[in-house]
């Protein structure tokens, strides 16, 4: 991202902002709610437009206007707070369906993916079950199954366990720390700092629509620079 801007009317929400993501990296942004993670995540799926700046994909600007969207989008796994998994469709269905409808693979092969990514993930006796007979945990973890079945150049993830019983957060997160070891390229909103701490290789601390502060998390953690950054964090009670 290069001098990316984004307002809602009289609103700025992102003022600025220049973040580069390096493959293979994980990168955490933090910041109260309000703060523009989300909208950052969005702007970089072209769910919503920039006003200003450039977003590049493997050296593609992919806000120029004349981009096609969908293909973008096509490269990019989301996974959002509310798992938006499809009621009417089975599990395997639902992990399925972008193989199958986006990238034409052949169904065979499409749900051989599926099939062998949920039994990794403890669901595969999961596959017939509609959505409603899952937990909360359990949906979510399909949803992110679902993301990263057509295997995307970037994972965007957006407060995936802020829906969540507490007691269901951590089997997210330990998927999470799966990909990460797999070498997924991630960029994660999340207000679970002990989990930022363990799992990033770049944290980011917005306020207000601006990029205060960025760093491994040791430093970001252990030894924040700004004030704003400092207090934030003595705020959410995880100050080294």
């Amino acid at each position: 991202m290069r001098g990316v801007y984004k307002a809602f009317g009289e609103n700025t929400v992102l003022r600025g902002i220049d973040l580069d993501v390096h493959r293979h990296q994980v990168v955490v942004l933090i910041g109260a709610s309000g703060s523009g993670k989300s909208t950052l995540l969005k702007t970089a799926n072209l769910l919503e437009q920039i006003d200003d700046g450039q977003i590049f994909l493997q050296g593609e600007d992919i806000s120029d206007p004349r981009v096609d969207v969908d293909k973008t989008r096509a490269r990019i796994g989301v996974v959002f707070q509310q798992f938006n998994l499809f009621p009417h469709l089975t599990v395997l269905d639902n992990v399925t369906l972008a193989n199958r409808k986006v990238h034409k693979m052949p169904k065979d092969q499409a749900e051989q993916i599926a099939t062998d990514l949920l039994a990794r993930i403890g669901l595969g006796d999961k596959l017939k079950d509609y959505p409603d007979r899952l937990s909360g945990g359990q949906q979510q973890r399909v949803a992110i199954v679902r993301a990263i079945a057509s295997k995307p150049e970037l994972l965007l993830l957006d407060e995936i366990t802020s829906a969540l019983d507490p007691q269901l957060v951590g089997e997210v997160l330990d998927l999470v720390t799966e990909l990460k070891a797999d070498g997924s390229t991630m960029v994660m909103a999340t207000h679970e700092m002990s989990f930022a701490r363990k799992a990033a290789d770049l944290v980011v601390f917005l306020k207000g629509g601006v990029l205060v502060e960025q760093g491994p998390p040791e430093q970001v953690f252990g030894d924040p620079q700004h004030p704003e950054t400092r207090e934030f964090l003595a705020r959410v009670h995880t100050v080294a």
